[in-house]
């Protein structure tokens, strides 16, 4: 639209977001973030740090695909959001190719994050440290001129690599996690990865306060991995 919406028609579009469970709503030259919050509080619309396909949002939202590939653009062109791409350099089994989608800044992310009775604050946080951990990388890798690409692994089966790092100083893999201790779930994932690209260096940043050495993967409190990040990705 040209103009903002009013409150009638911010309600009648929450309404409908209920009705159909629309999952993400796009919508043009909407520049209010009261208006933006109200949705996102209201609708219960969900994107950041989560796999999107272009295809679900244009049919959730009953829009053409090029019309949502259009807004995933503007809000990159914008640097309010990231796109961060599916590793799949000498794939070895089936990966997922979706791109998952993140606000420029975990603090916007949980601004504006609807929080109920039934979501669970560690849920929350979670996702805003991994927006936390995916920023610095970003940064530092910028900064100091690494060459690295920066993409996620997951596999058909859900094992997950919530970063990769592909460049001439080699290969990483990151996961993060607030909790604090050292999940089966997490190790695995990375086990697997690094069974996939043996010479990938590979670490868990979480919630605990000991580090340790385990099976090639470094295990480090996430504090400590932030403040010693630009070590972690040199080699």
């Amino acid at each position: 639209t040209e103009s903002e919406p009013s409150a009638r028609e911010v309600a009648a579009l929450i309404r409908q977001i209920r009705a159909e469970r629309i999952t993400a709503v796009f919508l043009e030259n909407m520049a209010n973030p009261a208006t933006l919050e109200r949705l996102a509080r209201e609708a219960g619309v969900r994107v950041h740090g989560r796999l999107y396909a272009d295809a679900e949002v244009a049919r959730d939202c009953a829009v053409e695909r090029k019309t949502v590939c259009g807004y995933f653009e503007i809000l990159q062109d914008l640097l309010l959001a990231v796109t961060l791409p599916a590793f799949r350099k000498r794939a070895k089994r089936r990966i997922v190719s979706h791109p998952k989608f993140y606000f420029f800044d975990a603090g916007v992310y949980r601004a504006i994050r609807p929080a109920g009775p039934l979501d669970r604050p560690e849920e929350i946080e979670g996702i805003c440290l991994e927006s936390l951990v995916f920023q610095e990388l970003r940064a530092l890798n910028d900064y100091l001129d690494l060459g690295y690409e920066l993409s996620y692994w997951r596999t058909a089966t859900g094992a997950e690599v919530d970063f990769v790092l592909y460049g001439p100083l080699g290969i990483l893999g990151f996961q993060v996690t607030r909790s604090r201790r050292i999940e089966a779930a997490d190790i695995a994932a990375l086990e697997l990865f690094k069974s996939d690209y043996p010479a990938a260096r590979c670490a868990l940043l979480y919630g605990g306060a000991r580090s340790e050495h385990r099976g090639g993967i470094e295990i480090v409190p996430v504090e400590q991995g932030l403040a010693e990040l630009e070590s972690l990705l040199r080699p």
